[in-house]
């Protein structure tokens, strides 16, 4: 069985799946009168054809070592997850290698910072660790079959 340890996410590790959702060290602009900080357009809603939508995702947690023995995509639209708990919690990833999951990579996102999957971009299950915890999804509703999933040779992932 292969194992994996989690890494801390950064943006630049993070970008060949999509983008961090996280304040910028500046502000774009300052809006409301000089009293909020506006971080423009952090990542693009790729929606193929459909409409973006929002939803509320509530998943239970993991605990470690965690068994990822599914992954999924969605070739016609990105999908983002922002977290609404005080909680770090872990995004598994893996490149597509020809139409199949290749090795799967865990970050660990800290509290308050979401993540944007590009279109196409194979990645397990919501995975908060100790509690349950709500996410705010963006991702696209519309014709064509926009999910795919994969059960893998289990990956065992590890602190």
């Amino acid at each position: 069985m292969t194992s994996i340890r989690i890494r801390p996410v950064t943006a630049e590790e993070f970008a060949p799946y999509g983008e961090l959702l996280e304040p910028r060290a500046q502000a774009t602009k300052m809006i409301n009168a000089g009293r909020c900080e506006r971080h423009h357009a952090l990542a693009t809603v790729e929606r193929g054809g459909g409409e973006a939508i929002i939803s509320i995702f509530r998943s239970e947690p993991v605990s470690l070592p965690y068994q990822c023995a599914l992954l999924e995509r969605h070739p016609l639209g990105s999908q983002a997850f922002v977290p609404l708990g005080p909680d770090p919690w872990l995004s598994i990833v893996a490149p597509d290698e020809g139409g199949r999951p290749g090795a799967p990579v865990a970050f660990l996102v800290p509290s308050g910072v979401g993540v944007n999957l590009r279109a196409g971009v194979w990645h397990g299950v919501l995975t908060p660790l100790d509690r349950a915890a709500d996410f705010v999804v963006v991702d696209r509703e519309g014709d064509g079959v926009n999910l795919e999933e994969v059960d893998i040779a289990p990956v065992t992932v590890e602190a």
